[in-house]
C-alpha cells in the first residue's frame, strides 16, 4: 500500500475527491449528459492518479457509483460470483494500493423511479423497505471500503404538496429509518464507521425537503434519534445553506458549538439559485465567505476533512478527452481549496479587536488580499 503525505493545513487534515464528483456526466434538467459516462474502475483511477500527485487523501461514494442497484437482488453484493462484489473488490484493492481512505459511504435514494416520492419518509411502506434494503446494502459496501461515516443525504425524501405530507408519522419514519442504519452498523460490529451523518438541503429534487439547513438536522439529531453521539452533519458549503440565501459562517459555527460538524461538504454556489455545485472559488461569488469560513474553523479549533462535492462546468467537458478533463477538474479544487486555505491565514490574529465593523471589513479585505491598509489610506487622500 502507497504511504500518502498526511495533508494539514489550517483546520484541514484531510480532503476527499469522491466518485460522484469525478464521474458526472455534467447532464442538467435542460440538457443530456455532456460527457460520455465512464466505469467506476476508470472514476477510481482518476482518483488513485490524484492521490499519486499529492492533490487528496480520500474519496467517496454513492453506492450507485460503484454497482448498479437491481430492487430484485437486494443483497448481491454479498455473493462472492456476482459483479457486483468483483467491481467492490477491485475498487479496494485500487483504494489501497494508491493509500486512499474512503471518508464517505452514501446511499443514493434518488435516482431510482421507485424512490420518486421519498425513500425513507415514503408513504408506502413496501418502498420504505426497499429504502432500508438498499441503505443496509450501502453500509456493508462502505465496510469493505472501510469508510468512516455513512452520510444521509435528504435525497427525494421532502414534498411538493403540504396537504397531501402525513405530518403526524413523517418525521417518525425518518427516525425509524436513521436509527435503523445505526443499529445495522453495530449488530454488524463495522467498526471501520465513526459515526453516521446527515446532509440537509433545502429544496431540489423535491420543492421543499423535510431538512433543509444544518439547524434542522442538528435538531432532528439531538431531539429524534435515539444515539444523538453516533449522529453529526456534514453541511454542503457555499451550496446548500447559499440555496437558502443563509451564511456558511453561522452554519459552521452552529454546528461546531453543540458538537456536530462531523466533515465538510464543499463547493460553490449563487445564492438563491438552484444548486450549482461549482468547483471552488469558481464564479462570480462567493470568494469572501469561503475564506472566511476557513478562519472562521481555524479560529473555533475545529480540525477535519473536507470532502469536495461539486462538479466541473458543463462548457469545459471535453467530449476528445473525457478523462483529461476530468483530472483538471480534480487539479482545480485541490488548488482552490489551498487558495482559500492560504487567504484564510491571512485573517488570523486580534487586527480588528479596535475597529468599528465597517473598518474591520475594510481591513480584513485588504489583509485577504495581501494589500497594506495604511498604504491604501495613502492613495486613498491623494485625490
Amino acid at each position: 500500500m502507497a504511504k500518502l503525505k498526511p495533508f494539514k493545513s489550517g483546520p484541514v487534515t484531510a480532503r476527499s475527491m469522491p466518485f460522484w464528483c469525478v464521474g458526472n456526466p455534467l447532464a442538467d434538467p435542460f440538457g443530456g449528459p455532456v460527457l460520455q459516462k465512464i466505469t467506476p474502475v476508470q472514476v477510481c483511477k482518476i482518483i488513485c492518479d490524484a492521490a499519486a500527485d499529492g492533490l487528496v487523501e480520500r474519496t467517496g461514494f454513492h453506492d450507485d457509483d460503484l454497482v448498479p442497484w437491481n430492487p430484485d437482488m437486494p443483497e448481491d453484493d454479498l455473493d462472492s460470483g456476482s459483479p457486483a462484489a468483483a467491481t467492490i473488490e477491485e475498487t479496494r484493492s485500487m483504494l489501497r494500493k494508491a493509500g486512499l481512505a474512503v471518508n464517505t459511504a452514501t446511499c443514493s435514494l434518488h435516482g431510482n423511479p421507485l424512490f420518486r416520492n421519498g425513500g425513507l419518509t415514503n408513504p408506502d411502506p413496501a418502498v420504505r423497505d426497499l429504502a432500508r434494503l438498499k441503505v443496509e446494502r450501502s453500509i456493508r459496501i462502505g465496510a469493505m471500503l472501510g469508510a468512516e461515516f455513512f452520510t444521509y443525504w435528504v435525497a427525494r425524501d421532502g414534498f411538493e404538496v403540504p396537504v397531501k405530507v402525513p405530518w403526524k408519522q413523517v418525521h417518525a419514519w425518518l427516525a425509524d429509518g436513521l436509527n435503523h442504519a445505526e443499529e445495522y452498523i453495530k449488530a454488524r460490529n463495522f467498526a471501520n464507521y465513526k459515526g453516521c451523518t446527515i446532509e440537509p438541503k433545502p429544496n431540489e429534487p423535491r420543492g421543499h425537503m423535510y431538512l433543509p439547513t444544518s439547524g434542522h438536522a442538528a435538531a432532528f439529531i439531538l431531539g429524534r434519534l435515539k444515539d444523538p453521539g453516533f449522529w453529526g452533519v456534514n453541511p454542503e458549503l457555499l451550496q446548500h445553506e447559499s440555496m437558502a440565501l443563509m451564511n456558511a459562517l453561522n452554519a459552521l459555527s452552529l454546528l461546531v458549538s453543540v458538537g456536530k460538524l462531523s466533515f465538510l461538504h464543499f463547493g460553490n454556489q449563487i445564492k438563491a439559485q438552484f444548486d450549482n455545485d461549482f468547483p471552488p472559488l469558481v464564479g462570480p461569488e462567493g470568494l469572501r465567505e469561503t475564506v472566511q469560513m476557513f478562519w472562521l474553523l481555524d479560529e473555533l479549533g475545529w480540525k477535519g476533512t473536507v470532502e469536495f462535492d461539486c462538479h466541473m462546468l458543463r462548457c469545459e467537458g471535453d467530449l476528445d478527452d473525457p478523462i483529461g478533463c476530468r483530472k483538471q477538474f480534480v487539479e482545480n479544487c485541490s488548488y482552490a481549496l489551498t487558495i482559500a486555505l492560504e487567504l484564510a491565514a491571512r485573517l488570523k490574529g486580534a487586527w480588528s479587536a479596535k475597529l468599528a465593523e465597517s473598518r474591520a471589513d475594510l481591513v480584513g479585505t485588504a489583509r485577504m488580499c495581501g494589500l497594506d491598509f495604511d498604504s491604501i489610506v495613502k492613495k486613498a487622500r491623494k485625490g
